[in-house]
């Protein structure tokens, strides 16, 4: 047998959002890469809702595709619906959101890691971790068959001991009709891993050809330019809308009646579930006041007529979750296709982590996705991405890719992980960011694509697409800039948009700052601007980043200047300089934290939970601060 099967460089364990992105990145950075998966056909499966981004979440796809990623690119090949949330905010609260068809998601998916070069698929069951001397050598399969790797991701979702409850009945698996995978967890727990329990859970699917729409609100998409992926991948399905229905006081009495059988509320669930997406029983107990909640019915596809109901995630018994559904409006004749259900699985608390998520226990072993405590696609692609570079960067150099919280809600969310833990399943906000004015969705390819370009997954291709942009958008803030507004060339137009005319002439920019202004509804006044616009062949996409640019510049150059003040805490390396538990001065709990995650920097440290400002005034002074 020997002979038969390669040494890989890298093992990626799970096809999920982030098992993809992982192999992907380490296979186009040149490792030799194997992808473990327990069904070739379930490869990045929307477990939940079928829609990728959202609040924040729609950010970290962005920069996903800024960075070379493709969850964009196949998000944007399988949308039904696009819109861009939070419009009625600032900028750095838009956040994009499309709805998929789940099973051309996953089908683009797999294309894309067939058409992968040093990337193998095995479909098989990693039951055991090959370890040597605290060092990863490998796994070893249900099927008997041993892997060879340096290097193993673990991206093992929601299937490690995975236990699914609808009502009193439960059973294991990982995913509805899919097993549950044994074994990794207990021998991480032996050697010396913590390991916890977390729940989730999805909500009943839905037979369209059973509803009246008529009765509920249609939300259509947006229809304009906007899309994922910085690169031209638009879809060619047909777009569909999604529909606004409500539930009321007798849909919650009807529940009610099934909480005694509800596991959520009779014991048989003790793990800890997602406060942010709750389950509609946990709505009806913590919000009792409340008479009536928004659901959102969401097509699973192109054609289908299977729907998804978003805010009706349930593991409350299958009959009481369809009685109560038939007293909602639009839905009285309403037949489901299976019911909501709740899962339990094993997630290991990610402060075990280093910020390259490799675990601090064994060399060479790295944690991305829900095994971290985490939930959502999104996060979960920019965890695998993030590992997978950085477990190729430790085969072939000492460098390591680690995003800081002023670049990137990536750097965000690991910061979060690995410096504060978790105590529920981790769901990504804008109000986390610090600095969300800098972290836009509109110039998540100017902070990254040049460090994707450092790092070879964007090719000089891409590069080139990205400097032609950027020249573009500098082109046009130059000339807004510059040019001069008359009064009889612009006062018309001013006045339609209920603006104060001018009485003098002034730089454009200056007009452009007000706030019922745009770019685009000035074009047909200002033909000198259009005609710019048009010579220089600048999409609408460089436009609304030129116009961002100009608005918001006084709030971006502050929040800059705050970052890079703060930036001198994250220069000052402490990793292993100190014996903290030796350290009276500082308080009981600073020295059992900072002994626990050991923080690379003074900046990492004073965001540790129980971490006060007089401990880290402690340690500025020892290290002759």
């Amino acid at each position: 047998m020997t002979g038969l099967l390669p040494d890989y460089d890298i093992i990626v364990i799970g096809a999920g959002h982030a098992g993809c992105e992982a192999a992907c990145a380490a296979a186009n950075l040149g490792s030799r890469t194997l992808l473990i998966t327990l069904d070739m056909n379930k490869i990045a499966q929307m477990s939940c809702n079928p829609a990728i981004g959202g609040i924040a979440k729609g950010q970290i796809v962005r920069e996903i595709d800024a960075l070379g990623g493709m969850t964009g690119r196949v998000t944007d090949e399988s949308s039904i619906q696009f819109r861009m949330l939070n419009r009625s905010k600032g900028p750095a609260m838009w956040s994009p959101r499309a709805q998929c068809d789940r099973m051309r998601f996953s089908e683009n998916w797999r294309r894309v890691l067939e058409n992968t070069d040093n990337l193998d698929m095995w479909q098989d069951d990693a039951v055991r971790l090959l370890v040597h001397d605290g060092q990863v050598a490998g796994v070893f399969t249900s099927l008997g068959v041993e892997f060879k790797a340096r290097k193993i991701i673990l991206t093992n979702g929601t299937f490690l001991n995975g236990l699914m409850h609808v009502g009193k009945v439960s059973f294991q698996g990982g995913r509805i009709a899919e097993p549950a995978s044994f074994g990794i967890s207990a021998q991480l727990e032996e050697l010396g891993f913590e390991v916890g329990r977390m729940k989730t859970g999805t909500p009943v699917r839905i037979d369209g050809r059973s509803v009246d729409f008529s009765k509920l609100t249609e939300q259509g998409g947006d229809g304009d330019f906007h899309h994922f992926s910085y690169l031209d991948y638009t879809s060619v399905l047909k777009q569909r809308a999604c529909y606004m229905a409500y539930t009321n006081e007798k849909v919650h009495d009807v529940l009610r009646e099934g909480f005694s059988d509800s596991p959520l509320f009779n014991g048989t669930i003790q793990s800890i579930g997602p406060r942010y997406c709750p389950s509609i029983e946990t709505k009806l107990n913590t919000f009792s006041e409340r008479t009536s909640h928004h659901l959102f019915l969401e097509p699973e596809g192109e054609n289908t007529t299977e729907f998804y109901l978003n805010g009706f995630s349930s593991s409350l018994p299958w009959d009481v979750q369809l009685r109560g559904l038939r007293l909602v409006e639009g839905f009285e004749q309403v037949r489901i296709f299976r019911p909501g259900y709740a899962i339990e699985y094993d997630y290991f608390p990610p402060t075990q982590l280093y910020h390259t998520l490799e675990t601090k226990r064994i060399k060479g072993l790295y944690f991305a996705g829900q095994i971290n405590g985490t939930t959502g696609y999104e996060e979960a692609a920019a965890q695998g991405l993030m590992a997978g570079i950085n477990a190729h960067l430790s085969l072939c150099s000492d460098k390591e890719f680690v995003l800081q919280r002023d670049e990137a809600y990536i750097g965000v969310l690991i910061d979060d992980l690995v410096t504060k833990g978790v105590d529920e399943p981790y769901r990504m906000f804008t109000s986390r960011a610090e600095y969300r004015i800098l972290l836009r969705q509109d110039n998540a390819d100017s902070r990254l694509t040049p460090k994707g370009f450092e790092l070879g997954l964007v090719k000089e291709d891409r590069y080139n697409i990205f400097i032609d942009k950027i020249k573009k958008r500098d082109l046009l803030v130059d000339f807004i800039r510059n040019y001069s507004v008359k009064p009889d060339e612009i006062n018309d137009c001013l006045s339609r948009l209920e603006s104060q005319p001018l009485k003098q002439g002034m730089k454009l920019v200056d007009v452009l700052t007000r706030p019922q202004l745009t770019i685009d509804s000035l074009l047909d006044a200002l033909l000198p601007l259009k005609q710019f616009i048009e010579e220089h062949a600048i999409r609408e996409e460089i436009v609304e980043s030129a116009e961002i640019l100009i608005k918001y510049s006084g709030y971006i150059d502050r929040e800059r200047q705050l970052a890079d003040k703060l930036q001198r805490l994250e220069n000052l390396v402490i990793a292993g300089k100190f014996n903290y538990e030796e350290l009276q001065n500082l308080s009981i709990e600073a020295r059992q934290k900072l002994s626990k995650i050991q923080p690379r920097t003074i900046g990492q440290a004073s965001r540790i939970s129980g971490v006060s400002p007089a401990d880290i005034n402690v340690l500025l002074i020892l290290m002759g601060r």
